[in-house]
């Protein structure tokens, strides 16, 4: 059994819920694989439909979803309610990409001396596993950017359930289940299970094409290996996490020291750290006024309580090992957040020097309000070491757009973003993702498994579809978008 618990209490909350049998997940994946070719051929108009069914569905019962997540999650009605915004948001968002159509990137070539007539166009996969983030328990999760994408895409979706919020995981599955098929999707469009062993078992199912994943690094590690190993291997598409570097130059630390602060640990501290996308690694000039500024208002933040005794812990054993590390010092602590679990803010102090020589422990990401100030003495100096760092999901720079050395620093520190990071933040930071066609929620390794796809925003529908092409069709046994396709390129 599963039983979810007050962030705020450590107590119980809600019944335990019971894992599915592998004979449960044999019959969502059986269900999927005969609703695949269904759910494919359904019109695209007809697809929209069913995403906006869905959202109106969950909109319509956002107060009893919103009590039910922020008894198990602790993260607040107001969170909560604008996280349920975010989901039927984005499955309206990919119901007009449906509608628009040029997901498909229909293309022709046609006949030109002795060339083939070729046409191609993308189809979607075939049903899809999702594995629910523990942070999100809506936009990341039951029926969040995964879920929206791929059903958008023409895959069925069986969703593995996150352990801190089956409650709220039910109840969203039950109103997708049943707008689905008050909309006319097939039975078998969407499943959910409970439970590691029922994940596995889904995720080895040799039915199942694919998979999507947002968590820790070492559980997306295992998963992925797992498709991989597979006999026949799978994408997974996972989602790992990252420290999310921002570089403050020195015009713009000198210009706007208490700003530059004030965001810095507003961000670190959003939503108690729990974030993918935090601030863990703040890169400032060494002579500047900006660490005793950061001091103050990191001391004036306060925690929150974490989503789990899990997370707690683990976020307890990062803060200790920053505290024994020879090399770093402490700048500031906030007050504790409630609850058993609740979170003490901490940003810690190193120099760029020290930092070099162990950037392997000591750009590891804390899960949670922690993060490492290193004091560079010159731009010069600090984009070696910055070029070193691994993968993540966001980068940024704050710089004085009115100071000419400013801007010329910036050229040299952009780039050396540009490979580390999949999005890269200008006078801002790193949290706050918008669901516009135009993001990219992605990285170079580890941030995430496959740097070249998002996992948020409407390019979201590509991991879930394969390019075929058609070569010498004649028109009537041509995918209807494929049969105009190309004629305007004609004589």
């Amino acid at each position: 059994m599963i039983q979810a618990f007050n962030p705020r209490t450590g107590e119980p909350a809600g019944d335990p819920v019971a894992e599915t049998s592998d004979v449960g997940v044999d019959a969502l994946v059986s269900a999927a694989t005969e609703a695949y070719p269904l759910l494919a051929g359904m019109s695209l108009g007809a697809r929209a439909e069913a995403l906006e069914a869905v959202a109106d569905a969950l909109d319509a019962r956002v107060s009893e979803l919103v009590a039910i997540a922020d008894a198990e999650t602790a993260l607040g009605e107001e969170r909560l309610t604008g996280e349920v915004g975010r989901t039927t948001g984005q499955l309206r968002l990919f119901a007009g990409v449906l509608r628009d159509g040029s997901y498909l990137d229909a293309v022709a070539s046609p006949v030109a001396g002795a060339a083939p007539d070729l046409r191609r166009v993308n189809r979607p996969l075939g049903p899809v596993a999702v594995f629910a983030a523990s942070n999100f328990p809506f936009a990341f999760s039951v029926a969040g950017g995964d879920t929206a994408s791929a059903l958008a895409a023409g895959c069925p979706v069986i969703v593995k359930a996150h352990e801190n919020h089956p409650g709220t995981s039910d109840l969203t599955a039950q109103i997708v289940g049943e707008a689905l098929a008050s909309a006319g999707a097939p039975t078998g469009t969407f499943g959910l299970v409970h439970g590691v062993d029922a994940g596995l078992r889904l995720l080895r199912h040799p039915a199942v094409a694919a998979a999507g994943f947002t968590g820790s690094t070492a559980g997306g590690l295992a998963l992925a290996r797992i498709c991989a190993e597979r006999e026949v291997p799978i994408p997974f598409y996972g989602e790992l996490g990252a420290v999310n570097p921002v570089v403050v130059l020195p015009g713009a630390a000198a210009a706007r020291a208490a700003e530059i602060a004030s965001g810095y640990a507003a961000s670190l501290t959003l939503g108690a750290g729990q974030f993918c996308t935090n601030p863990g690694l703040l890169f400032v000039p060494a002579d500047s006024a900006l660490l005793a500024a950061v001091a103050e208002a990191v001391g004036g933040s306060a925690g929150g309580p974490m989503l789990s005794a899990r997370i707690f812990a683990g976020y307890q054993d990062a803060v200790a090992e920053a505290e024994a590390h020879p090399g770093v010092t402490p700048l500031a602590s906030g007050a504790q957040g409630e609850g058993p679990w609740g979170a003490t803010p901490h940003v810690f102090q190193t120099s760029l020097k020290e930092f070099a020589a162990d950037t392997g422990v000591l750009s590891r990401e804390r899960f949670g309000p922690a993060g490492l100030v290193i004091t560079y003495p010159s731009v010069e100096e600090l984009l070696p070491v910055l070029g070193a760092l691994a993968g993540n999901l966001v980068g940024a720079v704050h710089v004085d757009t009115g100071s000419p050395p400013d801007i010329a620093l910036a050229r040299q520190v952009i780039p050396a973003l540009q490979r580390i990071a999949g999005r890269i933040v200008c006078n801002g930071w790193p949290t706050g993702v918008a669901v516009v066609a135009a993001q990219h929620h992605g990285g170079p390794w580890p941030a995430t498994t496959v740097p070249a796809y998002t996992s948020v925003g409407t390019a979201a529908i590509r991991r879930w579809l394969v390019p075929v092409a058609y070569q010498n069709f004649p028109a009537e046994l041509l995918p209807d978008v494929l049969r105009e396709a190309g004629k305007a390129d004609q004589p």
